[in-house]
């Protein structure tokens, strides 16, 4: 018993991924379900240990005692105990067909849709009614209707918000054969009721970073959202910091990193900083893997990088996204994340070499990124 009361979370925010407090109805629909489900099955389990126990003492073999008086062929209690548990299960089953059906219906044509795929090992988000792309922090408004439809770019992964609800597959869609039927991905709508930052994860083993496959949910107000909006299109727009001349030259006289106060700490202005790392993310190999809105970067592979400083996590929630970790993760990402696909300074992996970049020419790209926001 003490067990049980020490996995209890009376507020749920000691859990965070607890399934026990939705934040909305699809997620509160499922937990009435298992909820009836569980209370029925508990109450089945004290009336069988009552009746084993009871069976166990009442007809327990004695001394000089008589046979027991059989009762085969008893009509009565053969209906009880036949049409009892049949009335049990239609108890659970009714709520659990209509469930499904309610969570498996149409959405309303106002919907906000994000296409959710899921990739070795991260997660990108797509909207296609504002023609926007993130990764691994979806964005979505409170009190309307969301639709994600899921596909996979490579192996089966699974999709689990445990406080909106709903472990889906993610599956990768073959091609349409000849004749036969098309494939379809999978889906989820849902109404998120309060604002949040709600954590995720991958819930399908699909390779050796799987465990490491996060993801997360901001749940906002519709004003806070439009605002997000506002500023992925401002990104779009292309309002970034032009390098500096002299960037290149400074960079180079920059001191090495030191043990006392902030390593990375140096001469050069933040502006300068960002705009040197702004021309070396440019006019090296990370815009053939990642795109950042306004820029030239325009890849596919890795994930989108736009307003990537504004994100708390990196790494599809490996790390918390500071200075430090996000240095650390440019210069050798398999070393933090193993199987992880990026190529890092000194090592390169997935058939792609290295990026040979200098100390200096990391923190820099890492000043660029963290600019974003």
């Amino acid at each position: 018993m003490f067990l049980t009361l020490a996995a209890c979370d009376r507020g749920g925010e000691t859990y965070p991924q607890t399934t026990f407090r939705p934040v909305s109805e699809f997620g509160a629909k499922l937990n009435a379900v298992f909820y009836n489900t569980f209370w029925w099955t508990i109450a089945i389990m004290i009336l069988v240990i009552v009746l084993v126990v009871y069976a166990a003492f009442r007809f327990r073999e004695q001394p000089a005692a008589p046979p027991p008086r059989q009762i085969h062929g008893n009509t009565k209690l053969e209906l009880t105990w036949t049409l009892v548990p049949a009335l049990i299960v239609v108890i659970i089953s009714v709520p659990t067909i209509r469930t499904i059906f309610e969570t498996q219906r149409r959405p309303p044509a106002d919907a906000l849709v994000v296409e959710v795929i899921g990739h070795q090992w991260w997660w990108e988000f797509r909207y296609p009614q504002y023609q926007l792309t993130t990764a691994n922090l979806m964005y979505i408004p409170t009190g309307r209707t969301i639709s994600l439809v899921m596909q996979s770019a490579d192996v089966i992964h699974s999709f689990w918000i445990p406080k909106i609800g709903g472990k889906r597959d993610v599956n990768p869609l073959p091609r349409r054969r000849e004749g036969g039927a098309p494939a379809h991905p999978n889906y989820i709508t849902f109404v998120a009721n309060r604002p949040g930052h709600y954590l995720g994860q991958c819930a399908e083993f699909c390779g050796e970073a799987h465990a490491l496959m996060r993801m997360s949910s901001m749940a906002v107000t519709p004003t806070e959202f439009d605002a997000w909006v506002q500023r992925m299109r401002g990104a779009q727009g292309g309002a970034q910091p032009q390098p500096a001349p002299s960037a290149q030259a400074v960079i180079g006289q920059m001191p090495a990193p030191t043990g006392a106060g902030n390593p990375y700490r140096t001469v050069m202005s933040d502006s300068l900083m960002q705009a040197e790392g702004r021309r070396i993310f440019l006019g090296g190999a990370c815009v053939a893997c990642h795109a950042i809105a306004g820029t030239t970067a325009r890849g596919t592979i890795g994930p989108n990088l736009t307003l990537f400083g504004s994100r708390p996590q990196l790494g599809a929630g490996t790390l918390a996204n500071t200075r430090d970790n996000l240095i650390r993760w440019i210069k050798d990402p398999a070393a933090v994340k193993p199987g992880a696909l990026m190529p890092g300074t000194l090592r390169g992996t997935a058939g792609v070499g290295p990026t040979s970049l200098t100390d200096a020419e990391v923190r820099a790209v890492a000043a660029y990124l963290l600019s974003l926001k």
